[in-house]
Formats: C-alpha cells, structure tokens, sequence
C-alpha cells in the first residue's frame, strides 16, 4: 500500500512536524510494508530527518525569483497550473493521503487563500477523482470569515474520505461551515503521543515560550501595533523573572521566531536568559523538561507543557490555546497575547507555581486519558482506510 503525507511539514514548525512524526510511528509500527512518500512545504528537510521521498509543495519556492512585479506575477500564475498538475499526480500514485493533524484548517495566522486552502481543496478533489482515500487526522480548525478561504475549506472537507478533529471547536468550526460532522470523532492532539523526554528540571528554571506574533488575519490593518504590545509585554515579564532570582530558557514553535529571542536575549548578557536553538518538537520538550514552570504562546509550546504536567501559562493568540488550558483544568492561567498585562501575567506566574502539588497529578491524569484516545484513534484509522494491522504493538508511548 502506497501512504502520502501532506501539508506545511519541514518548513520550519515543530508543532506541524510533531504530528508528522507521531503519523509516521504509527505507519512504521501497524503498516511497516506501506510504502510513504511525502508532498509538503519542506520537502528536503522531510527527505533529510524523516528519511521518506518528498515533493516540494510549491515550484514557485523552489526557483530563484526575480525582482521584477510583472515576472513575479508570471512565475507564480504558471507556478499555481503546474502545482496543481503536480499535485495530481503524486494524488493518483497513492492509495491513502494523510494530512496529519496540525491547524491545517485555521486562519489563526496571516494566510492567504489561494495558496494552502486552495492545495488542501485540490488535494480532497483529486483524491475523490482518483479514488484515492484522503484522510484528515486530528486536525484543527476555526470559523474563516474570508469567503474564498472559506470555500476551498468547506469543499476540502467535504470531499475527504475521512475526518477527525482534535477539539470540539474545530469540529463545530468546520459544521459552521456548512459541513456534516455529526459523524466526526475527536481525538486529543497527536502531540500527545510523542515519548517524554527523560530530563530531569533544574531548581529556579521558567521555560518562556517566545512568538513572532503579529496577531491573525484579521488583524491585519493593526498587525505591527500587536507585535509591539506583545513583544515589549514579554520582554518585561522576562526581566521580571530575572530581578526575581529565576533563570529563564526561551522557547520557539517557528524557526520565525528567533528574530524575537535574538531580541530578548540582548538585554541579558549575563547569562541569566538562555537559548539553545530548537528544530524539533523533542528540542521544545527537552527544553521544557528542564523548567518548573512554562509560560507560552505558541500552540504546541503551551501543549508539550501540559502533556510534561508542567504548571503552565498560555498568553493565547487563539480559541484553541484557550480550549487545550480549559480542558486540562488550568482555565485561569491565560490571558490574551494582543494585550499582554505583565502585571496580571506575574500575578499568574505565582499562583500556578505555588500550586504546583495540586496542578501536577490533575494535568498527569488528563495526559494518561488523552494517550490512551489516541491508541483508538489509530485503530479507527487504520480500520477506515482499509489497512489491516499488520502488527499489534501499541503506537502511543
């Protein structure tokens, strides 16, 4: 059986390749003789770590591009034809297409619509006219206001074989949306399966996780002013910590977001703020493991925190921050990453720290539940695509 993994894989999100990576354990342990393949964003990176053939998602990326509008505009008209022939027929060549997990149906972020919506539109087609099964694992999701956008996500799910979602908002997201998801399970984010690593925390460590946040689409028209409030509102809780006596190591989710640490590291040259780059969601955990506590913005920060039973902050730039938190019962330790309060975010660090002993078993059973969800969910997915287990052995650590 010939198995393809599609999205914004390798091109620089750890949380997007921690999904990837929990898929591809799954397939090596149930599916060992499947043969996988990959079309995404960071095809050489995926080639490099993962060690599975890969197709650039996008030729236009792939070429050297010329200054001038007019030849810009050219090349990426002929880019979106030759894309979608491309796309096509790596579609054709496979059995079972998996888009594994991700916000691959958000806006949360600045997107535009004629480049991944349309691709994940044309991947659903041209699996229904190929007959190849097109599976949307754990995925995530909120209500698009922009109408195109909109469209090519409506008609993406719709045409997928398969769905599951990794929170009830974005089950209820893509129903919005003019979608039947009375019949979609869900399933907790795929993150939850990775391993933990065995690191032991180090006494006075708080693990800051850093954004180049710029607000979402529809943030645009004030997206500079968000970024100024956001990055000078984290800066000033760091330099808080430090005064208190605490050591901080910074965190990323983006490799976009170095321009940020670089930023804050700056201000402390000796020593007390530390960054050790980060490639990989296993680099965010080892990196989480050293702290007591975690303050985070990206997504997938905030959840390798929970998932390490980690007191954890969510200065939240998106619905599903605020719904990971709620759902692991630590609601009250959020705020919004638009107008980030330094002084209510250092009243909060204090308390969740100080409530480590009750914070700590509650998060360890909610992480036990989830780990064991999502054994079923690949029982449930293996079943639905047609591919008979191969061996028995669990997949989730």
């Amino acid at each position: 059986m010939k198995v393809g993994l599609f999205g914004l894989l390798g091109a620089g999100n750890m949380g997007n390749d921690g999904s990837l990576e929990v898929v591809l354990a799954y397939l090596r342990t149930s599916h060992p003789s499947a043969e996988l393949s990959a079309m995404c964003s960071g095809s050489d990176v995926v080639e490099a770590r993962y060690g599975i053939p890969a197709a650039p998602l996008y030729w236009y990326y792939t070429r050297d591009r010329e200054p001038g509008l007019l030849v810009r505009v050219g090349l990426k008209s002929f880019g979106k034809v030759r894309d979608a022939a491309r796309l096509l027929r790596w579609v054709r060549r496979q059995d079972v297409v998996i888009v594994p997990g991700a916000g691959v149906l958000e806006n949360t972020l600045p997107l535009r619509a004629w480049g991944f919506p349309l691709s994940m539109f044309l991947l659903s087609l041209f699996g229904r006219l190929t007959g190849t099964k097109v599976a949307f694992v754990n995925v995530g999701a909120n209500i698009i206001r922009q109408r195109v956008m909109r469209t090519f996500y409506r008609w993406a799910t719709r045409l997928a074989h398969y769905r599951s979602f990794r929170d009830s908002l974005s089950r209820d997201a893509v129903g919005a949306m003019g979608v039947d998801t009375s019949r979609d399970e869900i399933y907790p984010d795929l993150v939850f399966a990775l391993p933990n690593p065995d690191v032991a925390p180090e006494p006075g460590t708080v693990a800051v996780g850093i954004m180049d946040f710029h607000g979402s689409n529809d943030d645009r028209a004030r997206a500079e002013q968000i970024h100024r409030t956001y990055v000078d509102g984290m800066r000033a809780f760091v330099r808080g910590l430090v005064e208190s006596g605490h050591r901080v190591r910074l965190l990323i989710g983006d490799e976009v977001d170095e321009t940020v640490v670089a930023r804050v590291l700056a201000e402390h040259p000796s020593g007390a703020v530390t960054y050790e780059p980060i490639r990989t969601l296993g680099d965010v955990m080892a990196q989480i493991a050293r702290a007591e506590v975690v303050v985070g913005t990206r997504y997938h920060n905030v959840l390798c925190a929970l998932k390490l039973a980690k007191p954890t902050i969510s200065v939240s730039y998106s619905a599903k921050n605020d719904r990971i938190m709620a759902d692991m019962g630590l609601r009250e330790y959020t705020q919004d990453a638009r107008t980030v309060d330094v002084d209510r975010l250092t009243a909060q660090f204090t308390a969740v720290a100080a409530a480590e002993d009750r914070v700590r078993p509650l998060l360890e059973e909610h992480v036990a539940h989830k780990t064991a969800a999502l054994a079923r969910q690949f029982e449930v997915l293996s079943a639905c695509l047609g591919m008979p287990a191969e061996v028995t052995r669990e997949v989730v650590s």
